[in-house]
């Protein structure tokens, strides 16, 4: 058995950090290249598939080359608190999960800043360095199953899309679990995806969940 943690809006309030960034940019650069700097965050986004909080911050250095706000707004990204963004009960989900087996953090994003998120957070040691961040991660299960063999995964995500999608592939061998939080977890397509196994109303919830429970949600969704 592994159990498998997203990091972003799954066991860390990903919106309210961004929301804090939103703050700090419109208070340094003004509400006119705040915007400008979203606007390169969703092409990015759309290029790459992954939110580049550094590098959309990169290009937006391009556009201004003389806006030595920059350089603060970079501080305050690779230095923000992320251990307080952790949602309440996270850790101790993680915890409860660990006593079936390893822990993994299964995670998008960039090669500097996420992984600087799982450390910052102090998810990497609570994980004892069991981390694991690709571009598509729905797409590199095979690495993951060389990387963590098991006869059983546990995926917590609060992505349906990416629960459906490692489902099709896995089907009974994975428990998928979604905690409904963040915006992602009410976006208009989450209808149009099949039904996790397991739903919480926050990720502390797991801890109230057995193995066999959920090994059974597991086998009576791909019956």
């Amino acid at each position: 058995m592994v159990t498998l943690f997203d990091v972003d809006n799954t066991l860390l309030d990903n919106d309210h950090v961004t929301e804090d960034l939103r703050r700090h940019l419109r208070r340094e650069v003004g509400e006119e290249r705040e915007g400008r700097y979203w606007a390169i965050f969703e092409e990015l986004r759309a290029e790459l598939g992954y939110a580049d909080y550094l590098g959309a911050l990169q290009r937006y250095r391009v556009e201004h080359p003389r806006d030595q706000q920059v350089l603060g707004i970079s501080s305050y990204l690779v230095n923000y608190p992320f251990a307080n963004r952790l949602y309440p009960g996270s850790l101790d989900a993680v915890a409860h999960a660990a006593a079936w087996g390893p822990v993994v953090i299964l995670s998008d994003g960039d090669a500097v800043f996420q992984p600087r998120k799982v450390e910052r957070s102090g998810l990497g040691e609570a994980f004892a360095g069991n981390v694991l961040i690709y571009v598509h991660k729905e797409h590199e299960l095979d690495d993951v199953e060389r990387r963590y063999p098991a006869e059983h995964y546990l995926l917590v995500d609060d992505k349906v899309r990416i629960l459906s999608a490692v489902k099709r592939i896995w089907s009974e061998r994975v428990t998928t679990v979604f905690p409904r939080q963040g915006h992602y977890a009410f976006a208009p397509d989450v209808a149009s995806h099949p039904t996790p196994d397991v739903t919480l109303e926050r990720i502390g919830a797991l801890v109230d969940h057995d193995l066999p429970t959920l090994l059974c949600a597991a086998r009576t969704n791909a019956s």
